[in-house]
């Protein structure tokens, strides 16, 4: 089985979800057999990281192919057009002069790659990748397969919808042979805001990556303050304000708490002065953007991990916490609040049951030791396999062998 596919991030090149998710799903499909071409944007960082990472014994059958693109992980027209801005004359003529100009300009580099190479398949993830993926079906006539790990609803929480950015969803969902959603809560979605019939649709719910560890396992920090992270982009998507508004109320009861808020996004300078506005500047730790040594390490000492994601597909970062036996508060509107049960489910928007949870797990150290245990012991359960085997069961049935 040979699989084409398109995506716009994947580790090293990773600053959120998605990436995480490609990795884990072409390490899962490459243990299985499939042979994966995939085809990325990339302007010129960290090739020396792409060759090792390609070296590994569960990536012998990855192939990576690069389109000279500036286009980045969820990248929105004025950042994008930042970042043309600091390049050369010369470089900016390489590329688009919009982000919409820039994606149309690597769907036809796509669709160039998709003559020169051999597959079975067409998969592609998320919308930047949906033109290539249609450009890739016509010009091959292969089944095209559409893999949405977030909606434009989502990323802008209904408000504000980028109309170009919607039709591109919706027009290669109508045109995909099939479309995997990462949860319910997005198979629904897809369902009743683009008109698409549910016996086109399948779940694959993610899963987390237990061999992957690039901390040093003796990693400790002293401390006496206990510590409640927010790990994600800093958008209305993810919920940072909920989560600052908790903190707030937390520390009306609980002292010795400090709240690490780490990422980086188009609320960050709001959130920061919301911390102030409150009084609490002093207990709410602003790190930015980390790096997955510092992921790691964050998840690692922690003593509570919050997600209070407004609209969440999935939400990777919960199992990722799990997994380092952090007990985790997760949102109600979310993907993965429907495959974990050993963690606590609150409502976005609830900040006073955010918050009295919150201070539950620091107050009772038994409902603490209870989550860290058995959340540990349930996201074990969880491996990238069981995606992979759902995705090759897709594809046989595509191309007539299920």
């Amino acid at each position: 089985m040979k699989v084409l596919m398109f995506g716009w991030e994947f580790p090293p090149m990773s600053s959120g979800g998605l990436g995480t998710a490609c990795y884990g799903l072409t390490k899962g499909l490459s243990r299985k057999g499939v042979e994966i071409t995939f085809v990325l944007p990339y302007s010129g960082e960290s090739d020396a990281n792409f060759l090792k990472m390609k070296s590994t014994n569960d990536m012998q059958r990855l192939r990576l192919r690069k389109i000279d693109s500036a286009i980045k992980p969820y990248m929105t027209s004025e950042s994008y057009h930042r970042f043309v801005s600091k390049k050369s004359a010369q470089q900016a003529k390489i590329y688009g002069s919009t982000l919409f100009d820039e994606v149309h300009r690597y769907t036809l580099a796509a669709e160039k790659i998709a003559e020169e190479e051999d597959f079975d398949v067409i998969h592609c993830h998320d919308w930047m990748t949906f033109g290539a993926g249609i450009k890739a079906k016509k010009k091959k006539n292969k089944p095209l397969v559409l893999h949405v790990h977030a909606t434009e609803l989502d990323r802008t929480g209904s408000h504000k919808v980028n109309q170009y950015v919607y039709d591109m969803e919706r027009e290669g969902m109508h045109k995909a042979d099939k479309v995997i959603a990462v949860s319910n809560f997005t198979k629904h979605k897809i369902i009743s805001h683009y008109g698409i019939a549910p016996e086109k649709i399948e779940v694959v719910h993610n899963a987390v990556d237990f061999s992957q560890h690039y901390y040093d396992e003796t990693f400790a920090l002293k401390k006496t303050d206990r510590i409640v992270l927010f790990l994600g982009r800093l958008t209305l998507q993810k919920g940072p304000d909920y989560f600052v508004e908790a903190a707030k109320k937390v520390l009306a009861h609980e002292r010795n708490v400090k709240f690490i808020v780490a990422g980086a996004g188009d609320m960050e300078a709001r959130m920061i002065e919301r911390a102030a506005e409150l009084g609490i500047a002093d207990n709410v730790l602003f790190a930015g953007f980390l790096d997955q040594d510092d992921v790691e390490r964050a998840y690692k000492m922690a003593d509570i991990y919050v997600m209070p994601s407004v609209s969440e597909p999935f939400g990777i970062t919960a199992l990722e916490a799990m997994k380092f036996k952090t007990p985790s508060i997760v949102s109600r509107q979310s993907g993965v609040s429907e495959v974990i049960k050993h963690c606590l489910k609150v409502d976005f928007w609830d900040v006073n049951e955010m918050s009295s949870k919150i201070i539950a797990l620091l107050r009772y150290r038994p409902l603490h030791e209870t989550l860290k245990e058995s959340g540990y012991s349930e996201v074990k359960k969880f491996n990238w396999d069981v995606p992979a085997e759902k995705c090759m069961r897709i594809y046989n049935k595509l191309i007539g062998k299920g």
